[in-house]
């Protein structure tokens, strides 16, 4: 054989042999690539399901205390009362830790989407606050806050900017020996176009080497498992993951045994809505105050149709809607809710999502294409403890005029079906 023949084929047999592990590689690759979206898609439904467990159970938990605590049930002694109170704070802080891990996964995975409204500055602050008022007042600690200019608003996700304040805010309190003092500080720079949510405190500190720590997930300063506070760690990369998508981030100073001071800033449009906040304000108010009955919406017993597999949950919620004015009927899953339905035409309807048999996108989706428009229109709110990416969108597309998810607080269930049966008579007067 010839060097030229022999060259020509040694070089068909190279170009063969790299084919071959081309190929070979191409196929780890798509087994890899395959593997990794089995377990993403095995890592999201395990999440959904430990939600929708995790969830129904405090459900419970919470519906009763605050069922307890309203006195509707009868009155309690100061000790009772006081017994409940830790309970469903115990209850609110789990929730709070359950909602920490599923927020950091979905940011994680790129799939938290921001549900960007106009939101007046002065109603994010009270509400996280309030949040924080009761664990400030157990230690004796001072709030305080301040806001320059008034009036202001800011264009971001209500429920994750006030996220991130509470994490910011429970940071300082947990950390802040009795008697101190832990403020918010809000400023608006209509030069740089930027807002300021500065959170105080007089407490412990933090070291200089402990700094760049401190935004990382899971991670404790103080890690021994004698440690006197407690917590997972997940607070503070939060805040900075939900600071930077809406464009901002988060600064910090300290020393130990002189406080901290974490400012997180975000973009701010100096627009002043004084009239927009007054009006939020008086909102706000109102709706405090607002204990009447339900009956007062239509001026007769309301007929709500609670379509709910949990027995634990349907005794909590149909007792405290009877207590304020309703009268409810029970359905165990999707197909009795419709049968239900079509047979008594209930003023609204509580469709919980997760159910046997037939679940509440699909009784919804039936409801609404009804042949009889009295039972295609029935005001339905979607109850559900899944609260993954999506779930909302999916419930008000299958037609639920509102959304809650577990757990919720009954007051705020009560507010909500105030609100569809109001909207419901305004449309019956127009037509």
């Amino acid at each position: 054989m010839s060097p030229r023949r022999f060259a020509e084929k040694h070089l068909r047999e190279m170009n063969e042999e790299l084919e071959r592990r081309v190929e070979a590689r191409t196929r780890e690759l798509q087994m890899t690539n395959q593997a990794l979206s089995q377990a993403s898609k095995a890592k999201d439904e395990f999440l959904a399901t430990m939600s929708h467990e995790l969830r129904t159970p405090l459900t419970s938990v919470l519906g009763l205390t605050e069922l307890l605590e309203t006195g509707l049930q009868g009155p309690l002694t100061e000790k009772q009362l006081k017994s409940i109170q830790t309970i469903h704070t115990s209850g609110e802080h789990l929730l709070q830790l359950i909602n920490d891990v599923l927020d950091l996964s979905k940011i994680e995975a790129g799939r938290l989407v921001l549900e960007r409204t106009t939101v007046a500055v002065a109603e994010i602050a009270e509400a996280s606050l309030q949040l924080v008022s009761e664990q400030a007042k157990q230690k004796d600690i001072q709030l305080t806050v301040t806001q320059s200019p008034q009036g202001m608003s800011i264009t971001g996700d209500r429920r994750r900017l006030i996220q991130v304040l509470v994490n910011l805010l429970d940071n300082a309190v947990k950390f802040t020996p009795a008697g101190g003092e832990v403020g918010l500080d809000i400023s608006g720079d209509a030069a740089t176009e930027s807002i300021a949510f500065a959170v105080w405190d007089t407490g412990i500190g933090i070291s200089e080497t402990d700094m760049p720590r401190l935004f990382q997930p899971f991670t404790q300063l103080d890690s021994r498992l004698a440690r006197r506070h407690g917590g997972t760690g997940l607070g503070l990369a939060l805040v900075r993951r939900m600071a930077e998508m809406h464009g901002g981030g988060v600064a910090v100073e300290s020393s130990p045994d002189l406080g901290s001071r974490f400012v997180a800033t975000l973009p701010w449009s100096p627009v002043i809505l004084e009239e927009q906040n007054e009006t939020i304000q008086a909102t706000m108010a109102v709706a405090a105050v607002d204990e009447r009955p339900l009956t007062d919406v239509l001026g007769r017993t309301p007929v709500v149709l609670l379509a709910e597999d949990s027995p634990a949950s349907a005794a909590i919620i149909t007792e405290y809607l009877e207590l304020t004015g309703c009268s409810v009927i029970r359905a165990e899953h999707g197909e009795a809710a419709l049968r239900q339905a079509e047979a008594t035409h209930p003023d609204l309807i509580l469709m919980d999502i997760q159910m046997p048999q037939m679940d509440g996108l699909e009784a919804t989706q039936r409801l609404r294409a009804h042949h009889d428009c009295a039972v295609a229109t029935i005001p339905v709110v979607a109850l559900t403890a899944l609260a993954m990416p999506g779930d909302r969108e999916r419930c008000l597309n299958a037609g639920a005029n509102a959304y809650l998810r577990k757990p919720f607080n009954l007051r705020m269930l009560r507010d909500v079906i105030r609100v569809q049966l109001f909207e419901q008579q305004e449309q019956a007067k127009g037509d």
